[in-house]
């Protein structure tokens, strides 16, 4: 072919392509950039007041089939719920890009779906209520995802529900859930991190398994605020962070203030690691590790007004295993005035049942106890040592009554504690003098170490 043929045809091909893209938008061969197609080449109308559904499905479902982003330039966009298919990449402006919400089981839908990516979409849910167990997005039975930069804000449900996932969620803002935030059931390896979560009703995250087995979800470096238990219950709700059934889960990192319950509660979760987060105030335990569990460090974290700092509980039902170690615990409140004993009232530091390790803590402004071991006769093998205890009603209380097991107390700082620096209890009774003193009453389960005390 000599080269004005070419030339010739060249131009007919671009003459063609440009009066293709004058008649039909939709038509037009589409642009790809640096983000990859332009979906308004697809008929999308940024800023259009009409329903953008269809044009965005058409231009979701083409990027995807080529393998390229699809871009959405900025400008808002109602829509209806898009299913997102494998592959697909959607790419927005950080803080311009906004989908509307208009109605639907869910604004983004991915099922069965590997390799999805959402970046720099804002998703404003218009409060509109969703079905049960549904989010704003919805993803189900999928590998890697990656949803990042986004802000989803107003969902009438969970902000991100997630089944049988693995990836990362990860520098989004979530805002006024009407249920929980994140979701995650049955996580195949998931990371969610360096997310801002303020205002939910029903928890800030949620990590669960629909039944008990390995996890492994890390939650880390999170700012979650404003968390309220809407539908009540005894702890379901209000949380920062909620483990339930779910093994080898790592929270670290988070900043966490003003919720109704917990900051961080584990749930028959095996293997808890709970570190180097920040609280402050939260109405119920800080710091939760109960039920059918195995295995907890909770460790460097700081507390700054809690009903009670952290509990480690539930022998009665399996729970055993912990090491609270190295953090700093102020600034308790009791929802009543505390008489003789703990209570679930609150005003405790640290609360520990069986094979359990409690050293190396500051407790200071406990209304009830700095630290308490067993509850009755469940206790079992727990170790307290190298704690400060300051200005507290008494110091350390240990269960005392028939059938509980053995517990250490030693090299202990213990001070301001009118009470005592070491009581025996009866459940939440205290029925002893203080077991440090000089010809006070011994118990053999209990061993009392060199403990200094100032009165």
């Amino acid at each position: 072919m000599d080269l004005n043929r070419r030339h010739i045809l060249g131009a007919s091909a671009a003459g063609m392509a440009g009066a293709l893209a004058a008649t039909d938008p939709a038509r037009a061969a589409p642009l790809t950039s640096a983000l990859g197609r332009d979906a308004t080449q697809y008929g999308v109308q940024p800023g259009s007041t009409d329903d953008q559904t269809r044009a965005l499905q058409h231009a979701i479902d083409e990027a995807a089939r080529s393998q390229n982003p699809l871009a959405l330039p900025p400008g808002v966009y109602r829509t209806g719920s898009l299913h997102l298919q494998h592959g697909i990449q959607l790419v927005g402006v950080r803080g311009a890009t906004k989908l509307q919400f208009t109605g639907g089981t869910s604004l983004l839908v991915c099922e069965g779906a590997d390799h999805i990516g959402i970046s720099g979409i804002t998703l404003e849910g218009g409060s509109i209520p969703l079905p049960a167990r549904r989010g704003l997005i919805h993803c189900v039975g999928g590998r890697d995802l990656r949803i990042a930069d986004c802000e989803i804000a107003n969902s009438g449900g969970a902000g991100i529900w997630l089944e049988q996932i693995s990836g990362e969620v990860g520098g989004n803002i979530l805002t006024n859930a009407a249920t929980t935030a994140i979701v995650s059931f049955d996580a195949q390896g998931l990371i969610v991190a360096r997310n801002g979560i303020f205002g939910t009703n029903d928890n800030g995250i949620e990590i669960l398994r629909t039944a008990i087995g390995d996890d492994g979800t890390l939650v880390a470096d999170n700012r979650i605020e404003d968390i309220k238990a809407g539908p009540g219950g005894s702890g379901q709700y209000g949380n920062a962070i909620n483990a339930f059934r779910a093994g080898n889960v790592i929270v670290r990192g988070n900043r966490i203030r003003n919720c109704d319950y917990s900051a961080v509660r584990g749930n028959s979760a095996s293997n808890i690691q709970i570190t180097n987060n920040s609280v402050s105030d939260v109405r119920e335990v800080a710091l939760y590790s109960e039920f059918s569990f195995e295995g907890a460090v909770i460790s460097g974290n700081t507390v700054d007004g809690a009903a009670l700092g952290v509990s480690v509980c539930n022998f009665n039902e399996g729970g055993r295993i912990a090491v609270v170690s190295g953090n700093i615990i102020r600034n308790l409140l009791a929802k009543r005035p505390i008489g003789t004993a703990p209570d679930d009232d609150g005003g405790i530091g640290i609360y520990v049942e069986a094979d359990t390790s409690v050293t190396g803590n500051v407790i200071e402004n406990a209304p009830a106890f700095g630290i308490v071991a067993g509850w009755g006769k469940y206790l079992r093998d727990v170790a307290i040592t190298g704690n400060v205890i300051r200005n507290a009603f008494a110091g350390i209380g240990v269960s005392v009554v028939a059938g509980a097991g053995t517990a250490v107390v030693n090299n202990n700082m213990i001070s301001e504690t009118p009470r005592g620096a070491v009581v025996g209890l009866d459940h939440n009774s205290a029925i002893t003098t203080d077991l440090s003193a000089e010809g006070a009453q011994r118990y053999a389960q209990v061993v009392i170490g060199t403990n200094a005390m100032r009165r």
